[in-house]
């Protein structure tokens, strides 16, 4: 049987390709980039995980469903700090799936330093690193 070149892929795959891609980050490299001021850190967790397991100290906080309105460079309705198409921006969810997604997705908008946070904010928390309520 011979595979459409149309067919569906699943999520896992999407992710492995979106992933390949990507220059993920590990927690204390975003956190010393962040630190260095060498990297935007954005936090697209919904208000509830933000409410329950708090901030990242310094971090961008944008709704997934904003994200891109709100870091493209050229966008009408962008935040002062989506200041360059060279912007490095980390993107951070609850456990680093959504934000490989979000990151592509930057990408394509020509953000083309965007990358996300293996293992999202549960590895930040995890690896014991700045947290506020």
């Amino acid at each position: 049987m011979a595979v459409s070149a149309d067919r569906p892929v699943g999520i896992d795959e999407l992710l492995e390709r979106v992933r390949a891609g990507l220059d993920r980050v590990q927690a204390t490299e975003a956190y010393r980039a962040a630190q260095a001021d060498e990297a935007l850190l954005v936090d697209i967790r919904y208000a509830a995980l933000r409410e329950r397991d708090g901030l990242i100290p310094g971090a961008l906080v944008v709704e997934r469903n904003e994200l891109e309105w709100r870091l493209d460079p050229q966008g009408s309705h962008r935040a002062p700090e989506a200041t360059s198409h060279d912007l490095r921006v980390v993107v951070v969810c609850n456990e680093g799936y959504a934000s490989s997604l979000a990151a592509a997705s930057l990408r394509q908008l020509g953000i083309h330093r965007a990358t996300d946070l293996v293992g999202g904010f549960q590895a930040w928390r995890a690896a014991g690193l700045p947290v506020s309520s």
